[in-house]
């Protein structure tokens, strides 16, 4: 009953996404499945912090990476948060656990050159297939949009009077994303195709066979033409995001508005881009700053 009430909570007061509510509800009945085994019970409000800790022991012990841990367990702590909250706990037995250090990965975006060879091989396709996929490319790099929110996308949620399309974000939140005359141009010429295989209007993305797409589709879209022009180890629709953020960035925009057309609740989820604008930063430093300028002409 408590791990019901808990997703319950998630979706109707949190507004959580299905994907993250299931995520939860995985770690959750993962962790039943142990204190099952290991201590004949699945009552979660009995346990305490040393059951806790030898969970994440045998976690450790399976070779699952350290990232990996602190996300379970944080669905852990969100869920004894949630009890203490209902007064089912006293406190939460994580309340002072520290989180398995973790090594940062830098993801490297494309570079404009890769991305550009990439949609400009698509300039002699015709076909419904190509042509959508030439959209799922510019909607991710021209938007910046999560991959579950261009699923997602209604035909409704175009504007073409006014140029912006409207995006459901995390927790239900919109945003409206300007959308540049090349996008507007391939989006017209998709539409034209789409109504020649019979379909759901009202979703804006489709298969070949007219249902919904779906996030594995999108991904082997992405992986699959950025395959052909890149070596980079990751080729994802996330990269594109990132792309998205480092480019505006590297081209001086204001953290801000990269931070509002992301869909980042806080400004410390968008500053994890600005590393890779490092160069320029340093670039504009030595141009403009007094002392540098001085040294240079030394």
């Amino acid at each position: 009953m408590a791990v019901n009430s808990f997703l319950e909570y998630l979706s109707l007061e949190k507004k959580y996404s299905p994907h993250t509510i299931t995520a939860y509800k995985n770690d959750l009945k993962s962790f039943k499945k142990f204190c099952k085994s290991e201590y004949e019970t699945d009552d979660l409000i009995l346990i305490s912090y040393p059951q806790l800790r030898n969970w994440i022991v045998s976690l450790v012990n399976s070779g699952i990476t350290n990232n990996s841990i602190n996300r379970k367990v944080s669905s852990l702590k969100s869920f004894y948060n949630f009890l203490r909250k209902t007064k089912q706990v006293a406190v939460n037995p994580l309340a002072k656990h520290k989180a398995l250090k973790t090594v940062k990965k830098i993801q490297v975006p494309f570079t404009v050159q890769e991305i550009n060879t990439v949609i400009d091989a698509f300039d002699d396709e015709s076909d419904f297939v190509s042509i959508r996929n030439r959209l799922i490319v510019e909607l991710f790099y021209s938007t910046g949009i999560r991959r579950i929110e261009l699923v997602n996308l209604k035909l409704a949620d175009v504007n073409f009077h006014e140029r912006t399309i409207k995006v459901l974000g995390k927790r239900n939140k919109e945003r409206i994303i300007p959308l540049i005359l090349p996008v507007i141009k391939t989006l017209k010429k998709y539409l034209i195709v789409k109504e020649t295989i019979g379909n759901e209007q009202a979703i804006l993305l489709v298969t070949k066979k007219g249902n919904k797409i779906y996030e594995t589709l999108v991904y082997r879209v992405i992986n699959s033409y950025f395959s052909k022009v890149s070596t980079k180890v990751k080729k994802s629709p996330h990269i594109l995001r990132h792309s998205f953020a480092t480019h505006l960035l590297d081209q001086g925009a204001d953290l801000n508005s990269v931070k509002e057309l992301l869909g980042h609740s806080s400004l410390a989820s968008t500053q994890v881009y600005t590393h890779n604008s490092l160069g320029k930063i340093k670039k504009v430093y030595n141009q403009a700053h007094p002392r540098s300028r001085k040294k240079n002409n030394i």
